[in-house]
């Protein structure tokens, strides 16, 4: 990264967190979380006994670093954790938070990840780069520095920006650049803040409702709008990054967002949507949605894609990512899961009386033990199932673990 970027992080590290917060809550998302790496990474069969290695690169204020790293004292595993960050004001809040959560397994460096085989060097089972490799002068660079890292049978998860849902930031990045010529960051950002509340109403940014945080957080908008270094990714355009490195997808988060049926209401043009293979329907679904501000990926090499993904069995044992059954169960009306997706409602049919079943879904009975606690064989058990699965692991809710 360049000293511009090595800057505005040392003045507003994003994101904003503060350690006391760790004695109320843990800030959990995607990538990262134990449940989905061992579910699309290792096909639901790693055993957290055996020493685990990972690495977060480009750590920033530590959410990543700090959910797993909690997982992972949660499980008892055997686990090292690497953290590399280039701005030494983003260390600090990390390590803070890490000592609040005893998390102390953790080791901390500074430095760029383009360095990572000199300053933290693999294998490694895991690498989490969430938020950063968009902000390198030279992306493919940086996802081949961390490959060169990986185990052969490990796994990633990015993130990187997607372009639709950023509309407008690009613009109002390169005014402020205009703008803010000579100014230190905390000159650049009361800049953006007179600038943006005159904005014209026809401003693209003005009209874009699903960025909103830079509104009443100086870091986010410093991260957003004020940044020296940033690109966006459209999904052909991720595909052909992962595979420049090597490397395939094994999931984009949430599955179901990227399957275009939920985004066309004409049954002939899903039936077509339909036919299309798997990277055309996800590039499709986020052109119709036209809303992703992310891509969140998991990816393994080349060579293991399409193994690494957990699959429904009878000795599966299907956990809730968050949440409980009882309470899923609860929200169901009619056997209609509804949700929205940044404001574009989605339903999702279940079989007649799924409720059951959800309900008995509790984290450590597996597939065919519930399936004998309906009294149904697995046959029809499974072809049930298969429904509910697809609803609950595409809004990434439900995920599959096996006993070890």
């Amino acid at each position: 990264m360049s000293d511009a970027v090595k800057a505005q992080y040392e003045a507003y590290p994003y994101p904003r967190r503060d350690p006391r917060d760790e004695a109320r809550r843990l800030v959990v998302g995607s990538p990262s979380h134990l449940a989905e790496v061992d579910h699309y990474l290792f096909a639901g069969r790693r055993d957290w006994r055996r020493p685990f290695r990972a690495l977060v690169a480009g750590g920033g204020t530590g959410d990543g670093l700090i959910m797993l790293a909690q997982h992972l004292k949660d499980r008892g595993a055997a686990a090292e954790i690497h953290y590399l960050d280039l701005s030494t004001a983003s260390r600090a809040i990390a390590e803070a938070r890490a000592r609040a959560r005893g998390l102390d397994f953790i080791r901390f460096h500074t430095g760029s990840l383009l360095d990572v085989g000199s300053i933290a060097s693999g294998p490694y089972d895991y690498i989490d780069s969430c938020g950063v490799l968009h902000h390198l002068p030279d992306p493919p660079a940086g996802l081949a520095a961390l490959k060169a890292e990986l185990a052969p049978d490990g796994g990633m998860g990015l993130m990187v920006y997607a372009e639709y849902g950023r509309s407008g930031v690009y613009e109002m990045q390169e005014a402020f650049r205009l703008l803010g010529r000579g100014l230190d960051p905390q000159g650049q950002v009361q800049m953006a803040k007179r600038v943006l509340r005159g904005v014209a109403g026809t401003n693209r940014l003005a009209r874009n409702p699903f960025l909103t945080s830079h509104k009443t957080d100086d870091n986010a908008l410093y991260d957003l709008l004020l940044h020296s270094t940033d690109r966006a990714y459209r999904v052909a355009e991720l595909l052909d990054f992962l595979s420049g490195a090597g490397l395939a997808p094994a999931a984009l988060i949430e599955p179901a967002r990227y399957e275009p049926a939920h985004y066309l209401g004409d049954e002939a043009m899903r039936r077509r949507a339909a036919d299309l293979a798997q990277a055309e329907r996800w590039a499709l679904a986020e052109a119709l949605a036209g809303s992703l501000k992310t891509h969140v990926v998991y990816a393994v090499a080349r060579e293991r894609a399409g193994t690494t993904v957990a699959a429904p069995a009878p000795d599966a044992v299907p956990v809730w990512r968050d949440g409980d059954g009882a309470t899923f169960a609860d929200a169901l009306r009619n056997d209609v899961l509804t949700t929205d997706f940044d404001g574009h409602p989605v339903r999702f049919a279940l079989p007649q009386g799924s409720a059951p079943l959800i309900r008995a879904i509790d984290g450590r009975r597996s597939l065919g033990e519930i399936a004998d606690l309906l009294g149904q064989d697995w046959a029809r058990f499974d072809q049930r199932f298969a429904r509910v699965y697809e609803a609950l692991n595409g809004l990434n809710l439900l995920l599959l673990t096996f006993r070890t």
